[in-house]
């Protein structure tokens, strides 16, 4: 079948992907360093925002790119993403400023988009009753890369040294681009659009107001796993206080994606058979309730356990998310309507590590946990009296 062909195919190209653009974010304050920045608090702030730029144009731009796919096609927004985003991820090997690097971030996230026009190409050629398992088990492509980049650019650094990780990453990139190109085949823009308009003349651009519940749980699923990001280490130090903290913190890190993989596919395929809106109102309460083992932690071990509990549910969402935005959205405005949920997720991740921190210094660093409770039960109330998604899920809307 194609769509398992599909999958086979975009699976590592997300993993490359995912791999090589977390490969540069151990060194990265390290980096800044050496282009001449010395005084540690300046080094932190340029750090903050060249690592927080690639999301804002990322979040400003994903729509566009979305819009775009619809009218000319998946395959060549996945090849100018892949192609833009290796380019300038070699540049950043020869910067001498930090302000070239921002520039350059702030250039990549304008490319970005691999992940979301991938889960759109696979999601257009899944059959419905298939969608929660597969784009689960797509969604595990990126996990894994996001798991196993840091380890590998750290190690990188150390062998290479930092120009060499950027040239590497922005290699697998390219080569992303190049699994595509090569053994992705697309129906072209022409017959796409002929097919579209006999369908349906003119697109109802209202129905993507349907789509807004589900927008605003992407980044509320977002906000939650990126709000406790700048503060978990320090949250791990308060807690564990025995040697090898660095791994500890790593582990910490770490054990909410290995959950992933696991929550993904399994709560994506049983979506597919309880409706994906249940399975999203359920990710969305036990994620809330995944976060009160880690308030109440004693031991490093508690908080593991409620680390993995949060990936695991937080996995589930995803591929909800994703099949909903599927089911919910005319043919002709997927492309549209998955590029702005990707950039609510683009949102999520700008905002939560703001929101995170402000709360920490603002107030105490375990209301930052209870602030992200808060979040995820208002959304999924929100989720329970959206009836339109219960009903607009039955079938494809062709109207």
């Amino acid at each position: 079948m194609y769509w398992k062909r599909v999958l086979w195919i975009l699976w590592p190209a997300n993993f490359l992907i995912s791999a090589g653009m977390s490969m540069v974010i151990p060194f990265l304050p390290l980096y800044i360093e050496k282009l001449g920045v010395h005084n540690l608090q300046s080094v932190e702030h340029w750090s903050g925002w060249i690592f927080s730029a690639q999301f804002l144009t990322s979040f400003l731009f994903q729509p566009l790119w979305g819009t775009l796919a619809d009218k000319y096609g998946q395959k060549s927004m996945l090849l100018r993403s892949a192609i833009g985003m290796g380019v300038v991820t070699i540049l950043m090997a020869f910067v001498t400023s930090p302000l070239q690097l921002l520039i350059l971030r702030l250039i990549n996230g304008l490319f970005s988009g691999f992940i979301s026009m991938s889960i759109l190409m696979q999601a257009s050629v899944t059959p419905d009753e298939n969608s929660g398992k597969v784009l689960g088990t797509l969604q595990t492509g990126q996990i894994v890369g996001t798991l196993v980049g840091p380890l590998f650019g750290g190690a990188l650094s150390e062998l290479v040294g930092y120009d060499g990780v950027f040239l590497l990453t922005g290699g697998l990139i390219l080569l992303a681009g190049v699994v595509v190109m090569v053994y992705i085949k697309e129906t072209t823009p022409k017959k796409r659009m002929e097919k579209a308009v006999a369908e349906q003349p003119k697109p109802n651009w209202r129905s993507l107001r349907m789509l807004l519940p589900v927008f605003i749980a992407s980044a509320v699923t977002q906000l939650a796993m990126m709000s406790v990001q700048p503060i978990l280490p320090i949250y791990t130090k308060t807690i564990y206080d025995g040697s090898h903290l660095a791994l500890m913190v790593g582990l910490v890190s770490a054990i909410t994606g290995i959950a992933n993989l696991v929550g993904s596919p399994t709560l994506g395929k049983i979506g597919d058979k309880i409706g994906q809106r249940k399975i999203l109102i359920f990710s969305l309460v036990m994620s809330a309730l995944a976060f009160i083992p880690q308030v109440f932690a004693t031991s490093i071990t508690e908080l593991l356990i409620g680390r993995f509990f949060l990936g695991l549910f937080i996995g589930g969402m995803l591929p909800a998310l994703n099949v909903l935005v599927k089911k919910m959205t005319p043919k002709e405005l997927q492309g549209t309507a998955f590029g702005i949920n990707s950039s609510a997720r683009f949102l999520g991740n700008l905002i939560g590590p703001l929101v995170g921190s402000f709360v920490a210094t603002t107030l105490q660093i375990q209301d930052v946990f209870y602030f992200t409770i808060a979040f995820l039960l208002i959304n999924a109330v929100m989720i329970v009296f959206a009836h339109s998604l219960d009903i607009a899920t039955r079938k494809v809307i062709t109207k």
